[in-house]
C-alpha cells in the first residue's frame, strides 16, 4: 500500500503539548483512532488523560498540536463548522453528568433540541429518545429522575444520551468508575454490543484493566505525557519493560 492509499484515521492528534505553569502534562502526545475501532487509553491518575481529553472536545485549549477530526483540523474550524463536527461525536461523561433537575426524557431531548433542526432529522423527537433508551435497556425509565436511578442506570441513561444523535464517534470518560464489578461488566458489555451495532469508532479513557482487556482492539499508555507504548491488550501485558508491566500488575 502506498502512502496516497494509507487509511487515514477518523480522529487523530499529534504533538499535543500542554502545560500549568511548571508542571508539564502532555509533552508531544500522539493518537489515531481508526473506523470502528476501540481504542483504550490508559494511564495512572495525574497523567494527563483527563487533559488530554478535555483539550479534544475543545473545554480546554492546548499549548500546541494538532487535534483532526474527520479530517478537519478543529483548531481552525469557525464555531458554527466546531459546532456542527461535535454532532458526531458521542461523550460519556465520568460520573454520567445527568441533569438532575430533568428527566430522562429531558435529558435525552437535550441535545435533539440543539442539534435536530440543523442536522435536519426527520425522525420524531419521541422515537429518538425511545429507540435511545431501548439500545440500553431502559426504555421503562422513560419519566423518573436521575435520582431515582441506581448508578448504572444513570451511565445507561447517560450512555443513551450520547447516542442519540448516531454519532460516528464516542468518547468514553472512565466508564465503569464508581460501579460495583457487575454493573461493570453490564456497562462493558453494553459498550461493545453497540460497538457491533452501529461499527462506532469509540476512544475509551480508563485505568481498569480488566474493561481494557475486554473492550479494547488496541491500547496507549499514556506515560510522561507521552503515548509510551502502543499494541494489543495481550502485546502490551506480556511487555518486559518495566513501565508497562506497572500497569498490569495485580
Amino acid at each position: 500500500m502506498n502512502a496516497s492509499q494509507e487509511i487515514q484515521p477518523i480522529l487523530e492528534i499529534k504533538d499535543l503539548k500542554k502545560s500549568f505553569g511548571d508542571k508539564h502534562v502532555l509533552n508531544g502526545f500522539n493518537l489515531k483512532l481508526f473506523e470502528g475501532e476501540n481504542l483504550v487509553v490508559m494511564g495512572k491518575s495525574g497523567s494527563g488523560k483527563s487533559v488530554m481529553v478535555k483539550c479534544l472536545v475543545g473545554l480546554m485549549q492546548a499549548d500546541s498540536g494538532i487535534i483532526r477530526i474527520k479530517e478537519q483540523d478543529i483548531e481552525i474550524l469557525g464555531r458554527s463548522e466546531l459546532d456542527l463536527l461535535r454532532t458526531h461525536i458521542g461523550f460519556l461523561f465520568q460520573g454520567s453528568a445527568l441533569y438532575d433537575s430533568m428527566t430522562v426524557r429531558e435529558n435525552l431531548e437535550f441535545p435533539l433540541r440543539r442539534h435536530k433542526k440543523k442536522l435536519q432529522m426527520k425522525e420524531n423527537t419521541e422515537t429518538l429518545v425511545r429507540e435511545a433508551l431501548k439500545n440500553v435497556g431502559l426504555e421503562h425509565t422513560l419519566d423518573l429522575m436521575p435520582s431515582e436511578l441506581s448508578g448504572g442506570m444513570q451511565r445507561r441513561v447517560a450512555l443513551a444520551r450520547a447516542l442519540i444523535l448516531k454519532p460516528e464517534i464516542i468518547l468514553y470518560d472512565e466508564p465503569t468508575t464508581g460501579l460495583d464489578p457487575i454493573t461493570s461488566k453490564e456497562i462493558i458489555q453494553l459498550m461493545r454490543s453497540i460497538q457491533d451495532t452501529y461499527n462506532t469508532s469509540s476512544l475509551i479513557i480508563t485505568h481498569d484493566v480488566d474493561c481494557a482487556r475486554v473492550i479494547s482492539n488496541r491500547m496507549i499508555l499514556l506515560v510522561d505525557g507521552i503515548n509510551y507504548a502502543e499494541g494489543t491488550f495481550q502485546e502490551l501485558s506480556s511487555s518486559d519493560d518495566p513501565q508497562v508491566k506497572a500497569f498490569f500488575k495485580n
